[in-house]
């Protein structure tokens, strides 16, 4: 396991407080400094919490609400409540609390595997395999020299998932993207890690989605963004330490918020989840410039 996928398993490994309280740390130091927690940590360390309060059934979906910027200076607290436990189903809903207040609320359902009909939605983009994409330090250097820098900052910056954005760079004639994903080392076979780790990942590059078609980005400066809500569902097992598709696309901008949903698929073309996310796309004007004495 590489330094930076156990460092991020370390992160997902929560302290138990009490029966139904968790105690989740932030990133080590090693991870470039946040003025704020990054939503996908929270996502996931909720959701290793509620799991931790669950026996023989796996999560299928999941609903969050981003209620406060979260402090990455001071642990964050997840207080589980056991809503229900039913022979097929059980739901928990967690609340991760910073300060004395509540930052986060996400519900959780589980469901014990059992067969079933099934179809899914085959991928409708055409999409190179992963081999095929380069990575950031890959691009030619005419493309590089179209990236604003804060674009170039993000996709050079270190973390535990690799990424691999498809048409970095390309003129966005419709509000789509995919992105190649993976964790940078593997991972112990645990499948509510697995579904931790894409939850950590689902709320990576998401938003970007909902901005392609105007010519900004949300990581730009002229632009307010916010998580506001997430919702994930789990279809069918997966690995997140080999490579994923997250097929990307926002449906709607409108009156400072804008909808992105993704498809995330496996290499054999599977799709594993499903995901849907509001933020805030809050245009920032410029102030004024001051007259001259």
């Amino acid at each position: 396991m590489t330094q930076s996928a156990a460092e991020l398993v370390a992160l997902l490994d929560l302290e138990r407080l009490e029966d139904n309280l968790f105690r989740g740390l932030n990133p080590p130091e090693s991870w470039p400094f946040r003025t704020r927690v990054f939503g996908g940590q929270v996502l996931a360390q909720a959701l290793v919490a509620a799991q931790r309060t669950v026996e023989g059934l796996a999560a299928h979906s999941m609903h969050a609400y981003f209620l406060l910027a979260g402090d990455p200076k001071v642990p964050i607290i997840y207080d589980v409540e056991r809503v229900r436990d039913g022979r097929s189903f059980a739901t928990r809903r967690a609340v991760a609390i910073q300060h004395g207040r509540p930052i986060f609320i996400m519900s959780v359902s589980f469901h014990r595997q059992e067969p079933g009909l099934e179809h899914q939605l085959d991928l409708d983009m055409a999409v190179p395999p992963p081999e095929e994409v380069p990575g950031i330090g890959e691009l030619p250097a005419e493309v590089i020299a179209t990236l604003p820098a804060p674009v170039l900052a993000y996709w050079r910056r270190p973390r535990p998932i690799e990424l691999k954005p498809v048409g970095l760079g390309e003129k966005r004639v419709a509000p789509r993207r995919a992105v190649w994903f993976r964790t940078t080392g593997p991972l112990p076979d645990a499948e509510g890690l697995h579904q931790a780790v894409l939850a950590y990942a689902s709320d990576m590059t998401l938003l970007e989605a909902t901005t392609t078609l105007h010519g900004t980005s949300v990581l730009g400066e002229n632009l307010q963004v916010a998580s506001l809500d997430h919702a994930l569902w789990l279809h069918r097992p997966f690995r997140a330490d080999d490579w994923l598709l997250y097929a990307q696309d926002s449906p709607s901008a409108a009156g400072a918020r804008g909808l992105a949903r993704g498809l995330i698929y496996d290499r054999a073309g599977r799709l594993v989840a499903s995901v849907a996310q509001e933020g805030l796309i809050r245009p920032v004007r410029a102030p004024a410039a001051q007259a001259s004495a």
